[in-house]
């Protein structure tokens, strides 16, 4: 079943629906990384310390082989600073890792009821859980959200705002520009209305 989009006034309401504590720190980051990075879930849970590169302009990430990346080469991404410091992607990961004590291996790992840090990085599911946990918080039905919104949420709200397909698909790795223009089309539905301009 498609999960619904998570779009960026989503995204800052559960952001500001996080827990004061350790897991919050994390839970923000992960959800604001996920989002500016378009990213599958597999791919954010895969992703590694030494893979982040921080700079003036944002965040760099090295990302490995994908399943659209047959030979194997990678590709890079950034994510640029965000304009508001509490819904920053490259501020709130690096608060995560500063806080987490993390230096290098796995960038999300689980934490334990008792607030301590593991060692074992999160899965697939936890981002997931993660999602429909934050979206059930802010009043939204957390049986339309999972992991793959984050992404999808990406695709969309950037169509809102206006970004064009290429820009898009540099961010998502997608091949297919039909793919992406599947997320333009939805974002289209209110952006270019026509029953917004008959003075109802």
């Amino acid at each position: 079943m498609q999960k619904t989009p998570t779009l960026t006034t989503d995204i800052r309401a559960m952001v500001a629906a996080t827990e004061t504590s350790i897991i919050g720190v994390r839970d923000r980051a992960l959800i604001l990384l996920g989002f500016a990075g378009a990213f599958r879930r597999s791919k954010l849970v895969a992703l590694d310390v030494e893979d982040c590169a921080f700079g003036k302009d944002g965040l760099t990430i090295a990302l490995r082989r994908s399943k659209v990346d047959q030979e194997g080469t990678g590709r890079k991404i950034g994510i640029r600073y965000g304009s508001n410091p509490e819904t920053c992607p490259v501020r709130n990961l690096q608060e995560w890792l500063e806080q987490a004590g993390i230096t290098g291996g796995p960038l999300f790992r689980s934490i334990n009821r008792h607030g301590k840090l593991q060692e074992k990085r999160l899965g697939d599911i936890d981002v997931a859980r993660v999602v429909k946990k934050l979206a059930q918080r802010t009043g939204l039905d957390a049986a339309e959200y999972a992991g793959h919104s984050l992404r999808a949420g990406h695709a969309t709200s950037a169509a809102i705002a206006g970004a064009s397909e290429r820009s898009i698909m540099n961010q998502t790795g997608h091949r297919s520009v039909q793919m992406v223009r599947r997320y333009i089309r939805e974002a289209s539905l209110f952006r270019e209305n026509s029953a917004g301009k008959l003075g109802l």
